[in-house]
């Protein structure tokens, strides 16, 4: 790990804690010009991330006092990077990093600006995060008055679709200063649906994307704030970029077209599973176009065997004709077939099945229960009913990382900000080998104070309250807590000493509504849960992360995690019912699904769910991949 503060000239320059980076991210990485980077599965796509950012903060590229801004779509993303960022350089160049997800990037612009807006677009100071549904929008149109003459009639508003209105109309295009004309039904409409949501009843209520919209109009508008913006950044990533919609789009071109930032954006056209959250249909050929980008593909995958990349070329090239096999770089380890489909006669047969081949491979292979995921499309709960007691006579937890600790879910809450700081802080004060969470806590801590990575007085001052507050906890707490009312007081005494204050004031999901105090709620109840039955900390705390569990997930929340084997459940017509709806979507999820394995994928089917009429389009894929079918039982 290199922790040298000193500059390194670019020519010295080596990559970090990695033996050697393929030729083409090499390129990237000393690239001075803008790049669109098409990273398949297993490129490594934080990792390229991680060490351009490391190139440009240790050779000058990115000269202080500017930054990079680093946007992802998912905040265990963004936490990743910026803690791989931390691993490979001293903390005064990784402090002049900034990585954000979208959604914080827009509020944080939107709760500093938002107050210059013309009148028509100003949101009120405390306004809330809104959530919208196809049926919130429906309902919305549905009770519209009559429009003007001049613009349509009651008609015309109840034969707009809800998709088309808040794609096309509500957030397909950058907010005209001045308000829309009104020509149209449809304008008409989204401007009632906004003029309602910022200025009428007892508070503003603004979904992500539509503070996305009005931080882009007020930097559009105010060539000051967009200036100050472009002075303090002289890089941007942007990671997953396949799956930028055009809210972000045009956020990001307002900002950063026609100056000297440099733009890295990095994604894989054949993994864009959220079309359906208004992705852009091909957000690189618009990225090529506007900014002159050089198009630069990945070819190695680091992660799955060479047996598994040739089955995953198979399904690329059902989404890309042109796509390029890629080289893997991992020696196969598993004996026998490295992805099957097999069938069981019920659903109990499949689960005792399943379990006692999970618990054979870990002692076979010495492997976690985390090595393996069990994948499902959708309804996770209803699966879970039936898994969840075969692996527990199998002597194997099986984890549903679907299902919800209050008003939260499980995974959800694993990645929120407040979560990781608990388990941080519990880590340090009730664990002998704590090293790394020292580490990660003493960041986070300096980070939500202000503390600068070379203010030694105070970096040393808030370890010595570090240390107080953990031999505190442990006096107080020796064991883990039995009741609720005891949960509750340590995840109150936890979030004191870390700052309520400072942790909303840094992290905008939790300024507004009561998020944060859902969250919060969440904590309490799965920490009670993690320590019940336990005698030690230690226990109770992997028991928290699920460390010993078989995590069950659906194949959206899989996306960007990796694990020796997948076992996907349910290759059938029942939990693929949409599938001829946007076949195209669908086998990029059933694409993204395959491609978190390292070594092994299985494939279940039991009648009694479905038939695999309708999906027979995959099971062909997988046929001409040469993936076997086997009978189980």
């Amino acid at each position: 790990m290199a922790v040298l503060a000193r500059r390194v000239r670019p020519d010295d320059w080596t990559p970090i804690g990695v033996e050697a980076l393929e030729a083409n991210a090499m390129k990237v990485v000393r690239s001075t010009g803008n790049r669109s980077v098409i990273a398949g599965p297993g490129a490594g796509k934080t990792e390229l991330l991680a060490q351009r950012a490391a190139y440009l903060l240790q050779t000058g590229g990115a000269p202080a006092p500017r930054r990079i801004l680093a946007i992802s779509f998912k905040r265990d993303a963004a936490t990743n990077l910026a803690a791989r960022v931390r691993q490979r350089c001293h903390r005064i160049h990784a402090g002049r990093l900034d990585s954000l997800t979208f959604d914080a990037f827009s509020k944080g612009l939107v709760d500093r600006f938002g107050q210059a807006l013309p009148r028509r677009w100003r949101p009120r100071p405390d306004y809330e995060i809104l959530f919208p549904t196809d049926a919130m929008y429906r309902s919305f149109l549905d009770e519209l008055p009559t429009p003007p003459t001049a613009v349509g009639s009651r008609a015309d508003i109840m034969a707009i679709t809800v998709k088309r209105f808040e794609r096309g109309h509500l957030l397909g295009s950058p907010l005209p200063e001045g308000g829309w004309p009104a020509t149209n039904p449809e304008q008409w409409a989204a401007d009632r649906f906004w003029q309602s949501s910022l200025h009428e009843g007892n508070a503003t209520y603004l979904s992500f994307p539509m503070l996305g919209r009005l931080a882009e109009l007020l930097l559009r508008i105010n060539p000051m704030a967009r200036r100050a913006l472009q002075l303090t950044y002289s890089h941007l990533f942007m990671d997953e970029f396949q799956d930028t919609t055009q809210v972000q789009y045009d956020l990001v071109r307002t900002i950063f077209l026609g100056t000297d930032a440099v733009v890295t954006a990095v994604g894989d056209n054949k993994q864009q599973i959220m079309r359906w959250a208004m992705a852009m249909e091909d957000p690189f050929a618009a990225f090529d176009a506007d900014f002159g980008a050089k198009r630069t593909p990945l070819y190695n995958n680091y992660r799955s065997s060479p047996a598994l990349v040739r089955i995953q070329h198979v399904l690329a090239q059902a989404l890309d004709a042109q796509a390029v096999e890629a080289l893997s770089k991992t020696a196969g380890t598993v004996p026998g077939d490295s992805c099957a489909i097999w069938d069981f006669s019920t659903p109990q047969v499949e689960a005792e099945r399943l379990a006692t081949f999970v618990a054979a491979e870990m002692k076979a292979h010495n492997l976690a229960p985390r090595d393996f995921v069990l994948l499902v499309r959708q309804k996770a709960a209803d699966y879970a009913g039936v898994l969840e007691p075969a692996f527990r006579r199998g002597g194997l937890p099986l984890r549903n990382e679907a299902a919800s600790m209050g008003k939260v879910a499980l995974q959800e809450l694993l990645a929120e900000e407040a979560s990781t700081l608990l388990v941080y802080v519990l880590r340090l004060a009730m664990t002998r080998r704590a090293g790394r969470y020292w580490t990660e806590c003493q960041a986070a801590l300096a980070a939500l104070r202000g503390i600068s990575t070379d203010d030694e007085e105070m970096q040393a001052k808030l370890a010595r309250e570090i240390d107080a507050f953990a031999l505190d906890l442990l006096r107080r707490f020796p064991k883990p807590v039995a009741t609720a009312a005891e949960a509750r007081v340590l995840v109150d005494s936890i979030l004191d000493f870390v700052g309520r204050d400072r942790l909303i004031a840094v992290h905008p999901a939790y300024a507004q509504g009561d998020w944060f105090a859902k969250v919060t709620e969440a904590t309490t109840l799965h920490l009670q849960a993690s320590c019940d039955g336990q005698l030690a900390w230690t226990d109770a705390l992997d028991a928290y992360e699920g460390l010993h569990a078989v995590p069950l997930m659906t194949i959206h929340k899989s996306k960007g995690l990796e694990y020796h084997s997948v076992i996907f459940v349910g290759l059938d017509d029942g939990a693929w019912w949409s599938f001829a709806g946007d076949q195209i979507e669908a086998t990029a999820g059933f694409f993204v699904a395959f491609t978190r394995a390292k070594q092994r994928v299985v494939f279940t089917y039991c009648p009694r769910r479905g038939t695999r009429t309708r999906i027979a389009t995959l099971y062909n894929l997988l046929n001409k991949a040469g993936v076997p079918t086997i009978s189980i039982g």
